[in-house]
């Protein structure tokens, strides 16, 4: 994971805290929709983003993505919200840091988080 303050072979994934940077959503069962915006450029977007009828992507979580999003309030570790996810879900999210490790990669690479140390 990229951070501005430490080399990236000093960091500690688990001490890391996630912020949601992206606007979201929630359906009737309770599951988070990412709303990305279709255009990025800030010019284009104030001029055409109004005209546009669906100005964004809609990225559906599942039902541990969705669990995993909503813990990511800036206040939490992500070994907090590991912890979190094993009691809530249990094997249903074995291999846990894998799988988190993964999804947080695609969160950042994508712009939809970024990290604050703790």
């Amino acid at each position: 994971m990229k951070t501005k303050a430490a080399p990236p072979g000093e960091v500690n994934l688990l001490d890391l805290v996630p912020v949601q940077n992206l606007t979201w959503e929630s359906d009737e069962t309770g599951r988070v929709i990412l709303l990305k915006p279709k255009i990025k450029n800030a010019f284009l977007a104030r001029h055409l983003l109004p005209r546009i009828r669906k100005p964004h992507y809609k990225i559906r979580l599942d039902e541990i993505g969705s669990a995993f999003w909503l813990r990511c309030d800036g206040q939490r570790s992500i070994q907090a919200i590991a912890e979190l996810q094993k009691r809530e879900f249990g094997d249903a999210v074995e291999p846990l840091y894998e799988r988190i490790s993964r999804f947080l990669r695609t969160l950042e690479k994508n712009r939809f988080i970024v990290f604050k140390k703790k």
